[in-house]
């Protein structure tokens, strides 16, 4: 699936559209259609509470409503041995799946003191 940027990337402004590439339950690949650019994203609920509130700003960017279809997942940087990749959990990517749409949204740290930026994913392992 194909989704408009409607915001920069931190880094990676000059990404304007993504595909979106379902790996398995847990990973996505995102794909800039702009440059070579490529992402393993996760779906964070794979592996622990995460609940935050979507600014209004990325709210009508986005056009979510209460009854749009949202996707949040995070950016993982992989590694080896995969105890030692790293997640992004203070900046998701926010998709509307209804219109196409994504963007990054940089929590406050202040507000999501409980989200890192590079938080192992060795401390959601083997948790039942």
């Amino acid at each position: 699936m194909i989704f408009s940027v409607k915001a920069p990337i931190p880094g990676f402004e000059a990404i304007q559209e993504v595909e979106l590439e379902k790996i398995d339950e847990f990973f996505l690949k995102f794909i800039s259609k702009s440059d070579t650019t490529t992402f393993t994203l996760i779906n964070p609920l794979m592996l622990r509470p995460y609940e935050f509130e979507i600014p209004e700003y990325f709210r009508t960017l986005l056009e979510i409503n209460e009854t749009s279809n949202v996707l949040i997942l995070n950016i993982m940087i992989i590694a080896t041995p995969i105890e030692t990749s790293t997640i992004n959990f203070i900046a998701p990517l926010v998709f509307n799946v209804d219109n196409k749409s994504v963007a990054q949204v940089i929590l406050d740290a202040n507000q999501y003191p409980h989200f890192g930026l590079m938080e192992s994913i060795s401390r959601y392992l083997n948790k039942a």
